[in-house]
């Protein structure tokens, strides 16, 4: 079948795939703000959260990022009823390791027996046999690396998972997950305006494991008018996010940019960006804007 990136431009931004086994096209979705302020409760517009949903799915998204604890228990469901039963193609990546306690209230808790009874639920409300990617959102500081782990590893052997990632790591954090089993992929802070986590991508890249940046459109001072991403976006005729989402998509063939939203006209505009081409000298240009 002949994929259009006319009638699916997310297409345009290319395919990786994971653990060099699972393809999925690069610019992605991320689910956590579907929910509602301080990703707690439901969202504002339910209705509006299922067209997003749906809407991404028609625009060529194959890979959609998720959590237990959004809401919590809230993006899940809310994935189920508006795309299930699944295109055959559909990537769901979602996360446990991190309870909810309020608003903006997030606490790490990754002892093996909890992190199983997480798994099973995202099974349940997402209407899955397999998770195809479970991320271990948070490393639990009073937990043995290796027990956190070690858990995703049985439940993989189990047939429960297909394959595991991690979220905010550095990259000791990362070798000593891989010492216990295969790492897919690593979801940490990375945009344009905060790239504290360069190392960790550069050993993704040389590893080739798949690097999801979260909160990928902050953008900051740079998106004022007046400063280098807007004065290029005006050339260009695109909007700062495209820019931004251009540019990661740029930076590394191992990124897979997850940019979230509530809003069917936005998540249009981001989904645009997979057919935006930076040259060499524009690429350069946002790069060197923050230092």
């Amino acid at each position: 079948m002949i994929v259009s990136t006319q009638t699916q431009p997310a297409k345009a931004s290319g395919t990786f795939s994971l653990s060099g086994r699972l393809p999925v096209t690069r610019l992605g979705f991320g689910s956590m703000q579907l929910t509602g302020p301080g990703v707690w409760g439901d969202p504002k517009d339910p209705d509006e959260a299922v067209r997003v949903l749906r809407r991404a799915v028609e625009l060529g998204v194959d890979f959609i990022d998720t959590a237990d604890s959004y809401g919590p228990v809230v993006a899940e469901p809310l994935i189920r009823k508006a795309l299930h039963p699944y295109p055959a193609d559909l990537v769901i990546a979602t996360k446990a390791g991190l309870t909810r306690s309020g608003p903006n209230d997030w606490r790490p808790v990754g002892r093996p027996e909890y992190l199983r009874q997480q798994a099973e639920m995202s099974l349940r409300h997402l209407g899955l046999e397999r998770i195809p990617l479970f991320q271990l959102h948070r490393i639990d500081p009073k937990v043995p690396l290796e027990e956190q782990v070690g858990e995703l590893k049985l439940l993989q052997d189990e047939g429960k998972i297909a394959h595991i990632g991690l979220s905010e790591v550095d990259v000791d954090q990362l070798e000593a997950a891989r010492s216990v089993t295969a790492i897919a992929s690593v979801q940490n802070l990375y945009n344009l305006a905060n790239r504290s986590a360069e190392k960790l991508l550069e050993r993704a890249e040389a590893e080739g494991i798949a690097f999801i940046p979260w909160f990928p459109l902050a953008t900051g001072e740079l998106a004022k008018p007046g400063g280098p991403l807007a004065e290029l976006a005006e050339r260009h005729g695109a909007s700062a996010s495209q820019l931004a989402l251009a540019w990661l998509l740029r930076r590394s063939p191992v990124m897979l940019p997850i940019p979230g939203t509530s809003s069917v006209a936005h998540l249009e505009d981001n989904i645009a960006a997979a057919g935006l081409e930076l040259t060499d000298a524009e690429f350069a240009e946002l790069t060197d804007a923050v230092g």
